[in-house]
């Protein structure tokens, strides 16, 4: 019997991607609808958004995993500049929002944009694609441009402030930074550089009150002065759901932290003492192995990438992953300092669910063509 060629076709195109990147965003974000309708007390309104933001976000996977990653390069100028734009003009009165202190925000709406989350998506792949160019590798000249173009995005990122993303874009840079093959001794001096920065940056109070106050109190978690129990009230609620839970956890929808919402921004930075909670240290770790297992894929595609361009692309998606993963469940721990870091496809909000998809999409395009 004559095969149908339109079924080879569909068969083909199914075989192509790598299932378990494809599905296991998926399952996490349809997780995470669940939890941000327990952490909003039952509320249909953030869940049917969240969803709405995990469907968008499913179509975005899907358009750039269909298309050949290569044509991101021509892409790749244009949208660096036009983040600088969004990070500028999110700070002009008038055009941003601000929120507790914080100007990041375009209000469109039905949506908030944050721009500073899809700066870290321009970085990488302008830097994937001035490496890539340069085959025969990097100068000092070209090191020199590749750090003075991730500062300034990073800089703009800081001083709005958003000091969790400004993190989140220096790990992401030094792992692109080895990615490109540069000398460890340089890298090293960087990371010396750095240390000093920030350190020079909370002794002359060039950082906000309550940023240098989060240091502080996670070096004194037990400390009875006012002002660092107030910062830690956060953490020990969060820290409290999460022992609540035990190994099992308190089931769906159960849980006193959750259910009567003791835990402050619980739909979106501390969504993980939801987690901890409800599902227990079962399912906390269940979730945690969900999401590194992603990490892992994309890491296996970087390895068998068939071009520098998709080999340091998707290691600079692993780094954005694995450690907003990381610091998200470490901060709900008390294990490291806050930061405003959301937790991938779990935290409410459409700019982290449509990057982080995006960053999928990107490292499925990758994985696809790596046989041709």
């Amino acid at each position: 019997m004559a095969r149908n060629p339109t079924i080879d076709r569909l068969q083909s195109t199914v075989l192509s991607f790598d299932l378990w990147l494809l599905l296991a965003p998926i399952v996490t974000s349809l997780i995470g609808v669940v939890m941000v309708y327990t952490a909003a007390q039952a509320s249909f309104h953030y869940a049917s958004r969240q969803l709405g933001f995990t469907l968008l976000g499913i179509v975005v996977m899907l358009v750039l995993a269909s298309i050949d990653y290569h044509r991101l390069e021509r892409a790749a100028t244009p949208a660096y500049v036009a983040v600088l734009f969004l990070l500028v003009g999110v700070m002009v009165p008038g055009l941003g929002t601000t929120q507790f202190g914080a100007t990041r925000w375009f209000n469109l709406g039905f949506i908030q944009i944050q721009p500073s989350e899809f700066a870290v998506l321009g970085v990488i792949l302008a830097f994937s694609t001035y490496v890539a160019r340069r085959p025969d590798g990097l100068t000092w000249r070209d090191i020199s441009r590749l750090l003075l173009m991730s500062a300034i995005p990073m800089l703009l990122i800081f001083i709005q402030p958003d000091f969790g993303t400004a993190a989140v874009l220096v790990v992401v840079i030094f792992t692109l930074l080895v990615a490109a093959g540069i000398p460890m001794r340089v890298i090293s001096s960087l990371m010396v550089g750095t240390s000093i920065a920030v350190f020079a940056a909370f002794t002359f109070h060039i950082v906000k009150p309550y940023q240098a106050m989060r240091l502080t109190a996670f070096l004194h978690p037990n400390s009875t002065v006012p002002e660092i129990v107030k910062a830690n009230y956060n953490v020990l609620q969060a820290k409290n759901a999460i022992g609540a839970g035990g190994l099992f956890g308190a089931g769906i929808g159960h849980g006193a932290q959750t259910t009567l919402g003791y835990v402050p921004f619980q739909l979106t930075d501390f969504v993980f003492s939801a987690v901890g909670e409800q599902l227990g240290f079962i399912g906390s770790v269940a979730m945690l192995i969900l999401l590194f297992s992603i990490c892992w894929r994309v890491l296996l595609v970087a390895m068998g990438a068939r071009d520098s361009f998709g080999r340091v692309l998707c290691l600079g998606i692993f780094a954005f992953i694995a450690f907003s993963a990381f610091e998200n469940a470490g901060m709900n721990m008390g294990l490291v300092p806050v930061a405003g870091i959301p937790l991938p496809f779990v935290s409410y909000g459409g700019s982290a669910m449509l990057c982080f998809y995006a960053t999928c999409g990107v490292a499925l395009s990758v994985s696809r063509r790596r046989g041709r």
